[in-house]
């Protein structure tokens, strides 16, 4: 079932171009990580979703509705947590949640609600303070909180862990992680271990346009040209004698009697090198394959 579908998006800031002709459809329960260098368009992309700005041309649907014409329902439907995280910094933070909530007509029970997404965003230690007391993590709780006050279908989170430390990084993730088990999720970051520990399907949008759109997984297998391996001998060998290994085109030292050895080939090659380091009497301390990251193929397609 489509939660979102986008249609021929374009948005236009004076004569600058932002987002050009973006088409793309997401399905209720995926987790997607919308990727791109700053100023590519994903914030851009976030508000015309949240209907906080209207594009210059196509259509957005929520569930079927209109974003420009039907924005109120679209709002009761998403949760969005911006980049820029507004909070009212002298109030309290279960003060602020009870104002967030009575912003959303026919929620019966205002009290448990507040209660049980105090508990599910980890503020119960902090409810009692003044938001503006509070550390940037607890602010991106309390954000992320006022996003799911509402109990909404889906989630739009731009930048949802910016500033965390690691500890802040690993609760906020095991949250959204929980979460993306029964929501529709978007969510916009610069950190790639983020998007392959959380996210089911990856779009990376370049100079307003779309130039990549699969899992994490596909985009590395595809992107990648070459399989390396990273090989620690106990004792010493040649350059000339590690390229006799069939399969393998090139070799690079790294350390003392560590190596990258670089194959074109699909086939996997670890064997193969066990099998060298017998014949020639070598004892093989590590072997490990190096796998493209996502960082490789960001850089790639957003150079």
């Amino acid at each position: 079932m489509i939660s979102v579908e986008i249609k021929e998006i374009t948005k236009y800031y004076g004569q600058q171009k932002a987002l050009n002709n973006i088409n793309l459809s997401i399905n209720k329960g995926e987790v997607v990580g919308l990727l791109g260098p700053n100023g590519a368009g994903k914030s851009t992309l976030m508000k015309i979703i949240t209907s906080f700005v209207p594009p210059s041309g196509g259509t957005v649907k929520i569930d079927g509705f209109d974003v420009q014409e039907n924005s109120l329902e679209i709002r009761k439907r998403i949760g969005y947590l911006p980049e820029h995280n507004p909070l009212y910094h002298d109030m309290y933070v279960k003060e602020y949640l009870n104002f967030v909530l009575k912003t959303y007509p026919n929620k019966k029970n205002t009290s448990d609600i507040v209660k049980d997404i105090i508990r599910l965003t980890g503020l119960e230690p902090e409810k009692k303070k003044k938001i503006g007391a509070l550390s940037k993590g607890y602010r991106q709780r309390v954000g992320l909180a006022q996003a799911l006050i509402h109990d909404p279908e889906i989630l739009i989170l731009d930048e949802p862990t910016s500033g965390l430390d690691p500890n802040q990084l690993i609760e906020i993730r095991k949250i959204i992680t929980d979460l993306g088990k029964e929501k529709t999720i978007i969510l916009s970051t610069h950190i790639m271990q983020e998007v392959e520990a959380l996210c089911n399907r990856v779009i990376i949008i370049d100079k307003g346009n779309i130039v990549a759109d699969d899992t994490p997984d596909n985009l590395s297998r595809q992107e990648r040209k070459s399989t390396s391996y990273k090989v620690e001998f106990k004792e010493k060998v040649s350059s000339r004698l590690l390229q006799s290994i069939t399969g393998i085109t090139r070799v690079n030292n790294l350390d003392k009697n560590e190596w990258l050895l670089i194959s074109n080939s699909d086939k996997d090659l670890r064997e193969s090198i066990f099998k060298f380091a017998v014949k020639n009497n070598l004892n093989v301390l590590s072997l490990s394959l190096e796998e493209q990251k996502m960082e490789d193929v960001f850089q790639r397609l957003t150079r």
